[in-house]
C-alpha cells in the first residue's frame, strides 16, 4: 500500500498489492478529496458522524464506490451503439460496530441493520465495509473461490479473536481453505502511538500464549524531575518515587499472529505502514482528534461477472 500523500484535492484510495484480483473489488479510504467539511474542508469523512451533514456523507460514499469501482453498467438499449447507458453503485452494506467477534454470512441486502464487527460473502454486487478511525480494518480474500471478508479489529475485537473466528467462518460456510486465504491490514494506530492501560496487557497474556511480546514499555520522561531530583524524593526505596510507564500494544502484530495461527501462510498477509495517530492530514483518528473525526472504511467486494472457482 502506498504511503506518499498525494494532493488533498484528489480522492485517494490505498490498495493491497495482495488482493490485486480482476473479480474483486477492494480499498481502503483516506480523508482526501470529499465534500466533508466537519473535519476540516474538503474531507471524505464515510460515516453518518453528529458533527457532519448526512447529504455530505452519501456524496462521499457515492464518489469512493465510483473511484474504487464498485459500479454496475447498463449498456444502453439501442442497437446501433456501443455506449454504455446508465451505471448505478453497489449496495454498501455496513455494520452498527460493537467491539465484538460476532461475523455476518451476507448473501443478500439485508432487512435489517446487522449489528457486529465481521461479514463475509460470495455474492457478486454486494459491498462490504468496515468503518474506523484508529481501529484495524481487515480484509481477508478466497482468491480461489472468490469469497470476501471485512473485519473490524480494535484491541477488544482482537483479544476475542475475531480474524481468527473470521478465517474459521469463511471455512465453514464456504469451504475456504486457509492456505488459499490473503489477507491486507489496513491503516489503523500501530505500537508507535496505541497507549493501553494495564488491564488490556492482563487480558492478551490471559488469552495468548505470546501475548506479553506484544506490548513494550516507555518510561516517561519529565524534564522538571530529571533537572532537580531531590524535589522528588520520598522515604521508598530507592529513595525516589519512579514515573510510571507507558504501555504500547503492536494491533498490527496481534492480527497478523492470529492469521498465522489459523494457518494463512506469511507471504499471504499485507498490512500497511501507516499510522492514524501519526498521519491526522492523510487518515482520520479518533485519539490524534480528540473524538472529533470523521470515519474511515475499508471495503471489499466481488465483481458480477466472477465465477466461483471449486
Amino acid at each position: 500500500m502506498p504511503t506518499r500523500t498525494p494532493s488533498k484535492s484528489k480522492l485517494t484510495v490505498l490498495r493491497a498489492h495482495q488482493l490485486s484480483q480482476p473479480w474483486l473489488v477492494h480499498g481502503f479510504s483516506t480523508r482526501l478529496g470529499g465534500s466533508s467539511r466537519a473535519y476540516g474542508k474538503g474531507n471524505l469523512n464515510l460515516g453518518f458522524t453528529p458533527d457532519d451533514s448526512r447529504a455530505a456523507v452519501e456524496r462521499n460514499r457515492a464518489a469512493f464506490l465510483r473511484e474504487i469501482g464498485a459500479v454496475t453498467r447498463q449498456r444502453s438499449a439501442s442497437r446501433n451503439t456501443s455506449h454504455t447507458g446508465t451505471s448505478s453503485v453497489w449496495p454498501l452494506i455496513t455494520l452498527r460496530q460493537i467491539h465484538s467477534d460476532l461475523i455476518h454470512c451476507v448473501d443478500a441486502i439485508p432487512d435489517q441493520p446487522l449489528t457486529g464487527d465481521g461479514m463475509i460473502t460470495a455474492t457478486p454486487g454486494l459491498l462490504l465495509a468496515i468503518q474506523t478511525a484508529d481501529c484495524l480494518p481487515v480484509i481477508l480474500v478466497d482468491a480461489k473461490r472468490h469469497v470476501v471478508g471485512v473485519f473490524h479489529a480494535g484491541w477488544r475485537g482482537t483479544v476475542k479473536r475475531i480474524v481468527e473466528k473470521g478465517v474459521g467462518e469463511m471455512q465453514r460456510c464456504f469451504g475456504s481453505r486457509p492456505r488459499d486465504l490473503k489477507a491486507a491490514i489496513g491503516p489503523g494506530i500501530r505500537g508507535c502511538c496505541y497507549e493501553v492501560g494495564e488491564e488490556v496487557r492482563t487480558k492478551f497474556e490471559s488469552q495468548f500464549a505470546y501475548g506479553a511480546s506484544l506490548f513494550h514499555e516507555v518510561k516517561e520522561s519529565d524534564p522538571v524531575r530529571e533537572k532537580y531530583p531531590l524535589l522528588f524524593l520520598t522515604a521508598r526505596a530507592p529513595g525516589h518515587s519512579d514515573l510510571p510507564k507507558k504501555i504500547f500494544l503492536d494491533l498490527v502484530e496481534a492480527n497478523r499472529r492470529q492469521l498465522l495461527d489459523a494457518g494463512v501462510p506469511r507471504k499471504n498477509i499485507e498490512a500497511s505502514p501507516l499510522c492514524t495517530n501519526c498521519r491526522p492530514d492523510l487518515l482520520f483518528s479518533y485519539r490524534a482528534e480528540r473524538g472529533k473525526t470523521g470515519r474511515l472504511m475499508g471495503v471489499a467486494g466481488i465483481r458480477e461477472r466472477a465465477g466461483r472457482k471449486s
